[in-house]
């Protein structure tokens, strides 16, 4: 059953894509910030089986979501709620499927190894915010287990200090209650085998996203 689901999500993923590409192309055509990319990504979500639950007033402009990380699922989330931009950890890039669908909505992917390039990295952070995009932030810099929060990396905040001028920070806390731990992308797991393993899952699951006030 766990490959029917697999094959079955995966259709619905593509015939998703296939709607979804056209429409982002006539946005584009005119020069407009298309919508689709964050539509098409909440769409994913549930596909996967989230359901999402919004608590709190996410802001639209002018902000930085600062977020625990538990999962590739979160970004298929925030941008589904919010139509952020995001920073994640380089090796997302990579990973089959999951790689992809970041870079649908201005993934900035940040390398833990190469510390010369965080100039550059805050730099595509404020020029990202000064597109209008609303930009979420992941300082734990990896993937958690959902029982604590790991420490905050100084390098993936300093886009933040001081902030943009008009920039609020507003904090998220995503919550996948009891199916935290079959979600967490924790340890060594490879990419493609969390991806394959999520969309094998059976049924659904509430994923709330707490938005600060």
């Amino acid at each position: 059953m766990g490959r029917i689901r697999l094959g079955a999500r995966l259709a619905a993923l593509l015939v998703a894509l296939v709607l979804a590409l056209p429409l982002h192309g006539l946005w584009r055509l005119f020069g407009r910030k298309s919508p689709w990319p964050p539509r098409f990504l909440g769409l994913v979500a549930r596909i996967v089986g989230a359901r999402p639950r919004v608590v709190g007033t996410p802001l639209r402009h002018d902000v930085v979501f600062v977020s625990n990380h538990l999962s590739w699922i979160d970004i298929l989330l925030l941008s589904g709620a919010t139509g952020t931009a995001f920073v994640a950890k380089s090796e997302l890039r990579d990973a089959p499927l999951v790689g992809w669908l970041c870079t649908l909505n201005h993934t900035i992917f940040v390398s833990r190894a190469d510390r010369m390039a965080v100039t550059a990295q805050i730099a595509q952070i404020r020029d990202t915010l000064a597109a209008d995009w609303p930009v979420t932030l992941f300082p734990e810099g990896t993937t958690g287990d959902g029982t604590t929060l790991l420490p905050f990396k100084a390098a993936l905040l300093a886009a933040l200090d001081p902030p943009p001028p008009g920039v609020k920070v507003q904090p998220v806390r995503i919550d996948y209650g009891a199916a935290t731990d079959e979600l967490a992308w924790v340890g060594d797991e490879p990419g493609q085998h969390h991806a394959a393993r999520v969309l094998k899952r059976r049924g659904t699951f509430v994923a709330t996203l707490h938005f600060a006030e």
